[in-house]
């Protein structure tokens, strides 16, 4: 199990998904602290989020599914 407390946030993702990179940047721009972790290290993470990445995780349990942007973000962390 992944201690999403270090950082605040999960950003599921995979290596060379352009997806996952534009969901990172839009953390980035909002200065939310995040760890990254590659679903392709974890089978189980595979399956849950193997069609849906990127996918935002806060510490809640609460899920941001990919398309979202700058505003949807933004509601989703309760600003």
């Amino acid at each position: 199990m992944h201690n999403v407390l270090q950082a605040g946030y999960i950003l599921y993702h995979t290596e060379g998904c352009h997806l996952c990179e534009l969901a990172a940047a839009l953390l980035n721009a909002a200065e939310v602290p995040f760890t990254a972790i590659d679903i392709c290290d974890d089978e189980a993470l595979v399956e849950r989020y193997g069609v849906c990445i990127p996918v935002v995780k806060a510490a809640d349990e609460r899920c941001l599914f990919w398309p979202f942007d700058a505003t949807q973000l933004q509601e989703f962390l309760g600003a």
